[in-house]
């Protein structure tokens, strides 16, 4: 009996970790993973999903956007549906919008945009980066931000390669210097000593 309480107890486990509490979850068969119905239960985020989920419906729920990565293990997934969401049209909607261009393009076309006001009804499929404004105004600073970090290291660079150069001409200048007084210095001794000689 203890035996089988533990068995009933891990496969309670297992089917609570396989399927989201707030979903409604069915077998596809032998080896043909499952089918959750996540549709209209006023979800504000996507729950965790079994990566083997053949069929997931988050339709008509209070979704506004999906974390990066969040959808990335479903690899099995054969159909999707995520309409009648107000879903956010900003930077964030990206992900999905990229996720559902890979894995459902139908369903892509039935997602509309519910904020910010600009793209509201839109199609999340016809979004361009025109239609991202705050996506807009944040890459031209951090690009500006990696411009004059370039700059500054490539100027600092130069500066460097040219002190370098100039210090070398310089210590070949002084050595030749050096070595031409040190010969002119022993031509003049040996001169000496010639003319003493005579």
């Amino acid at each position: 009996t203890v035996v089988g309480f533990a068995i009933s107890l891990l496969f309670h486990t297992t089917q609570t970790e396989v399927c989201p509490p707030s979903c409604n979850c069915k077998s596809l068969g032998e080896m043909k993973g499952l089918q959750i119905d996540c549709s209209s239960r006023k979800l504000t985020e996507v729950p965790a999903l079994p990566v083997n989920t053949k069929r997931l419906y988050l339709q008509n729920n209070s979704l506004t956007s999906v974390p990066p990565g969040a959808l990335d293990n479903l690899r099995s997934l054969e159909e999707v549906k995520v309409f009648d969401n107000p879903w956010n049209c900003d930077c964030h909607i990206l992900y999905l919008k990229l996720w559902l261009e890979d894995v459902s393009a139908p369903s892509l076309a039935n997602v509309r945009c519910a904020t910010p006001a600009p793209v509201r009804m839109k199609p999340l499929g016809e979004l361009t980066g025109n239609d991202l404004g705050i996506c807009k105004k944040l890459l031209p600073i951090k690009c500006l931000e990696f411009f004059w970090r370039d700059l500054i290291l490539i100027a600092g660079a130069i500066i460097t390669l040219i002190l370098v150069a100039w210090a070398l001409k310089f210590s070949k200048k002084l050595v030749c210097q050096i070595n031409l007084s040190q010969y002119d210095s022993r031509r003049r001794l040996l001169g000496k000593r010639i003319s003493k000689n005579h």
